[in-house]
Order: structure tokens, then C-alpha cells, then sequence
């Protein structure tokens, strides 16, 4: 999931690049670049990098002017070379450089509905058809984009971005350099209901929602507010598009979330944790530190040692697979006493 960008600033050298970034530089420091492009797809003027072996073929006829990689590659490099011990990470800072994110135009559209009472600082900007509800604050830099709803008594951080047609419900709380992309719904209500005399009846769900710093959500996702107290996400949390948080989930600093991920009410989910495409994961779970789930996996019980855990099972040709399932379909019968013996 990449952060939106606007067009690229221009040239920059490979010597400014290099002192910025403290990166090594093997090549012309006068060497100017204007845009990130892969291998393959590179001109001169363009910067590329390698980060993976399978790639490395492409490295000898790669057109670009210059190409972010580590030490072991630089000397099949056949243009100047950016050397990093962590190329992926180098590479993603070049392209901050080079194509950095839109900055707020302080302001306030003429077709948005600003209430009265809400604390809007100077420095925010607040786009078209944009509505933001009483008692609710704009931090410096804040950007507001169209169609996107702050609800009540919400808080929006300094330099928070919501992209576009985003709600933020009633009493909730966004930190700083907050990405939240377009659809995304922070502080609907969570899924609260109680049998009464045959009917389904909504419990009324009275927390909010709080979100530390540094944090992305993706397209889509939607993180419900706490039945009583909040929903919270630490800081440097990365949710990618249609991610569901349940209510009273709370979410370590630090760990992502990849798309289409369902994480059911009060479960913690501790720091440092990836959690695979497709996973979910039940309620009332602890899931410690440094854990990593991979894709469609199932967890119902709580995961106290750091390791990798997985339940997904991989895709076979067809023929294996149906063989696989009549197979699983005699288990029983294989286990049951005095089958199978003489």
C-alpha cells in the first residue's frame, strides 16, 4: 500500500541524495535524478533499486542513472550506485525525497460545513463537501480531504491526513502524521447485540475510538468504536484496505495488518506483529510481541511465544486437491478402534 504522492520536485543530485540519506554513493555526485522507476522500466535520469536476488539479472542492463542496492551488487552495477546495508528501506527514503507527500493549503472550501464551535487551526485545510461537527479540533497541518465527515467532539492531529470521503466518528482520536485512505469508517458502532424476547437488540456502544501517531489505515477499513471503553491502535500501526477491527480491539505499536484481515471484539494483539491477507483471528485472544500469522490462517486461542504461526492451507492442482479431501474423509474411520487391524 503506498502513500499518495504528489509529482516528483525535480532533479536532485546523487551527492545531495547520498548526504541526506547517509547513504554510500559509488559514482558521480553530479549525477541528477527525477523519478523511481524499476530494473526493467528505468530511463536515464531515473533511479532504481534491487532489494531481491531473483532481480539481480536485470541489474547489468538497467538504463537508469543511478541504483539504490547493497554492497554485495554494487560491483555488477553499470551506473552509479547508492549502497545501503538495507536497500529496501534506503529505496523507500529516496522516493520520500524525490516524491514527497501533499502538504496542507490552509483553508476551508466554500461548500464545507464547519461547525461554529469546532477548533479549526490556521495551518489545517479542510476540502469540498467536507463536514466537520461541533466541538471538533484540526491540529496544524491537518488535511480534511473531500466528502470526509468529523464527527463530534472528534480530535484530527497535526499533519493527519484523512484522503477522501473518510467518517471519523463522534469522540474519537486521530494522533499525528495520521494516513487514513479513501472509505475508510473510524468509529461506527461495533457489533453489539443482545437476545431479548426472540429479537436481536443493539447494545448501545458508548466508547470511541484512539489512534497513536505514525499510523496508516487503508481503503475501506473500518475500526469500530468500543462498546464502553475505546478501540485503540498504538503508534506506527499499519492497517491495509478492507481490514475489519472489532470493538475493543487493541493493536501494539509497530504492527501491520495486511487487507481483508478480521480481528473479532476485545482481543490484544501485542507490538512488532504482521498478520497476513485474509487471516482472522477471534475475540477475546492475547497475542504477544513479535508474532507473525501467515495468510488465511484461523486463530481461536491466544498465542503467548513469539514465533510464526499459520493455518492457510496452499492452492494444489485440482486433482491432488479433491484426492487430498476423499482422503480427509476417511480419517474417522481409519481412527476407529480395531479398523484396519488383522
Amino acid at each position: 500500500m503506498n502513500r499518495p504522492t504528489t509529482s516528483a520536485i525535480g532533479p536532485v543530485s546523487l551527492g545531495d541524495l547520498a548526504a541526506a540519506l547517509d547513504l554510500e554513493l559509488r559514482g558521480d555526485p553530479e549525477v541528477r535524478v527525477d523519478a523511481g522507476a524499476t530494473l526493467a522500466a528505468a530511463t536515464p535520469g531515473q533511479i532504481s533499486f534491487l532489494a531481491n536476488p531473483a532481480y539481480r539479472s536485470l541489474l547489468i542492463s538497467t538504463r537508469a542513472s543511478a541504483v539504490v542496492l547493497s554492497a554485495s551488487a554494487a560491483d555488477d552495477c553499470p551506473c552509479a550506485a547508492l549502497v545501503s546495508e538495507s536497500p529496501y528501506a534506503a529505496w523507500a527514503r529516496v522516493l520520500q525525497k524525490l516524491h514527497p507527500a501533499p502538504t496542507a493549503r490552509p483553508g476551508i472550501h466554500a461548500s464545507a460545513q464547519v461547525d461554529d464551535s469546532a477548533e479549526i487551526d490556521p495551518g489545517a485545510e479542510i476540502g469540498a463537501l467536507a463536514h466537520v461537527a461541533a466541538g471538533a479540533r484540526l491540529g496544524a497541518g491537518a488535511m480534511i480531504g473531500p466528502g470526509c465527515i468529523v464527527g463530534e467532539n472528534a480530535a484530527i492531529g497535526a499533519d493527519t491526513r484523512l484522503v477522501g470521503n473518510v467518517f471519523i466518528g463522534a469522540e474519537c482520536r486521530l494522533g499525528q502524521r495520521v494516513l487514513v485512505h479513501p472509505g475508510a469508517v473510524i468509529g461506527g458502532d461495533g457489533f453489539g447485540l443482545a437476545m431479548h424476547r426472540g429479537q436481536w437488540m443493539n447494545v448501545p456502544q458508548i466508547g470511541a475510538v484512539r489512534i497513536g501517531d505514525d499510523c496508516e489505515i487503508g481503503a475501506n477499513t473500518t475500526i469500530d468504536r468500543g462498546a464502553l471503553e475505546d478501540t485503540v491502535l498504538g503508534c506506527d500501526v499499519r492497517l491495509d484496505n478492507q481490514v475489519q477491527v472489532a470493538h475493543n480491539v487493541i493493536i501494539g505499536d509497530h504492527t501491520a495488518v495486511a487487507g481483508c484481515v478480521g480481528i473479532a471484539g476485545s482481543t490484544r494483539i501485542g507490538s512488532y506483529c504482521m498478520i497476513a491477507g485474509a487471516s482472522g483471528i477471534g475475540g477475546h485472544l492475547e497475542i504477544c510481541d513479535h508474532v507473525v500469522i501467515t495468510a488465511m490462517s484461523t486463530v481461536l486461542d491466544s498465542i503467548s511465544e513469539p514465533g510464526q504461526y499459520g493455518s492457510g492451507i496452499p492452492a494444489r492442482p485440482l486433482r491432488a486437491w479433491q484426492r487430498i479431501l476423499v482422503r480427509l474423509g476417511q480419517l474417522d474411520r481409519l481412527f476407529r478402534p480395531g479398523v484396519g487391524k488383522n
